[in-house]
């Protein structure tokens, strides 16, 4: 039987999401990869138990994780109910509605029909009666804004939701949700954005400006933009790469040898600061505390130790700051 580390909130730092009482740590396991029955079942289970015995209490899924659709979730039902059962009040487990789930209509995008039977579906693939985080996956452009957010509130309301958030939604259309879930009176939590140190969008964009206004808390996916930012790419593309397979996530023609010289600039910077190029890539997002947590994937216990070292340098000089901004912008 698993038994979690007794020291397992001695180091990883928690943040307070927004203007909630709920705070996550810093970093937390997304299960976006690696966990379809493709990967050993045993190394699954090994990582999840890693994280929680390092204090990444939040893991993050989707209705459509794997591959295929729904198997990370009914990997985590799995090993909730073999290793986690006793340890679910200090878990946070999300997850979302929106993409392609089943056929017809109703299978994907921000009905109330479809966002509710979907939330269904996650329950009963992960054995619980609730979730604590759910999101609408992605803004739907032919649903009404308030039902989307209305099923949202409605699975609060009937208590298969702790709290909301949404992923993917521009700085204005997270500035109108967060109107209407706020007249509803079910606040909005947290916004999921795409993030890194080549990704500025959320930036650019105003999005991070909106939810500083908004206080809502935000958590980054993709910060090391789809292993990019990993140093696997150095000195080219490895056989074994997600660039060299047939991932839609990252085509070997984005791996030019402009980009690589960049990441080996920037790889510079890291080992100047005693990181690797993925802990400083984490450490940027995490900078400044204006991010909550940065979701990082694992294929195994030691890369996600690799990922958890991070924590011990966020900070930057201004220097430094500028002479990555230099490198990503030239």
């Amino acid at each position: 039987m698993y038994t979690a580390h007794p020291d397992r909130y001695a180091d990883l730092p928690y943040r307070r999401t927004g203007h909630s009482g709920l705070k996550l740590p810093a970093l937390s396991l997304g299960l976006w990869h690696n966990f379809g029955p493709d990967r050993p079942a045993e190394t699954q289970r090994a990582i999840l138990r890693r994280a929680f015995d390092l204090g990444v209490t939040h893991f993050d899924l989707a209705n459509n994780y794997g591959p295929p659709p729904g198997s990370a979730e009914s990997a985590l039902g799995e090993a909730l109910r073999t290793d986690f059962a006793r340890y679910r009040d200090e878990l946070v487990v999300s997850t979302k509605a929106g993409y392609l789930m089943w056929p017809g209509p109703y299978g994907e995008w921000g009905s109330r029909k479809s966002v509710l039977s979907s939330l269904d579906q996650s329950l009963g693939r992960m054995g619980l009666e609730y979730v604590d985080i759910f999101y609408s996956h992605r803004p739907d452009p032919e649903t009404p804004l308030e039902e989307t957010m209305g099923a949202l509130h409605s699975a609060v309301q009937q208590g298969k939701a702790l709290y909301v958030g949404v992923s993917n939604y521009s700085a204005e259309q997270t500035r109108e949700a967060a109107r209407i879930l706020g007249e509803l009176g079910t606040p909005l939590l947290i916004h999921q954005p795409r993030y890194s140190m080549l990704d500025r969008r959320p930036e650019s964009g105003g999005l991070l400006d909106a939810l500083d206004e908004l206080r809502v808390g935000s958590i980054a996916y993709s910060p090391l933009e789809q292993g990019l930012l990993t140093g696997r790419y150095l000195d080219g593309i490895p056989e074994d790469s997600r660039a060299a397979s047939d991932s839609p996530f990252l085509k070997s023609d984005a791996v030019t040898e402009e980009l690589v010289g960049r990441l080996r600039a920037l790889d510079g910077i890291a080992k100047s600061r005693g990181q690797s190029l993925a802990q400083m890539a984490l450490a940027w997002v995490l900078r400044g505390g204006r991010v909550t947590s940065a979701l990082v994937g694992a294929s195994s216990p030691r890369q996600l130790e690799d990922s958890v070292s991070a924590v011990a340098n966020l900070d930057f000089g201004a220097d430094e700051l500028a002479r990555i901004d230099e490198i990503v912008n030239q």
